[in-house]
């Protein structure tokens, strides 16, 4: 090996043990510990049946961005622990990780729930789905003050629930003037002599 060689080889080395011990003193950080929190939230209320953990990771209130009407919404934080077990009472969750990032105390995750339903109300009105979800938190305090939910309900049975819904409007704007013809008609018919 020429000294050139081996000089960059030693520069690489360096460098590279330089990254990684920033690395490890940025993943002891308020990142990391952010991302602690998120991860075990998602553990404790949608991977396992642990709902009563949610005072560890929510404020006592915080604010809620949702796809819905919820936006900009403030929520007690037992909102979290009520809508996790509205699904727990009807059926399993488990939860897939697809990738996560922090930037200081916002912590974005991207992951896929999975759910199947176990109850009567369960198969019909949720259906067993596999949904894929971003969610954002931010942080203040180690605890989750601001919740961005972006999930992709058009994977899911929900689709077909706008679907007839739109078709009985569709249907029911239809028949009111077919009816208000018939009427007339009608009316046109009893009217003349026969």
């Amino acid at each position: 090996m020429t000294t050139y060689a081996r000089w960059s080889a030693t520069v690489g080395l360096l460098l590279s043990a330089a990254v990684g011990a920033q690395e490890s003193v940025w993943l002891e950080g308020e990142e990391a510990s952010n991302r602690k929190i998120a991860n075990a939230f998602y553990e404790d209320l949608w991977n396992s049946n642990n709902t009563d953990r949610y005072v560890e990771y929510m404020a006592e209130t915080y604010i809620a961005h949702d796809i819905g009407d919820r936006k900009g919404v403030e929520e007690p934080a037992i909102e979290q622990k009520n809508i996790a077990d509205f699904f727990w009472a009807n059926g399993d969750m488990s939860v897939e990780y697809d990738y996560q990032i922090a930037d200081g105390d916002l912590v974005a995750t991207r992951w896929i729930w999975k759910y199947k339903p176990t109850t009567f109300f369960g198969r019909v009105f949720l259906g067993s789905t596999n949904i894929p979800i971003i969610n954002v938190f931010r942080f203040e305090d180690g605890k989750i003050v601001e919740l961005w939910n972006h999930r992709h309900d058009i994977d899911t049975g929900q689709t077909l629930r706008f679907t007839i819904k739109g078709f009985a409007y569709g249907v029911l704007f239809m028949l009111i003037p077919l009816l208000l013809v018939r009427a007339k008609w009608r009316k046109k018919a009893l009217a003349q002599p026969g």
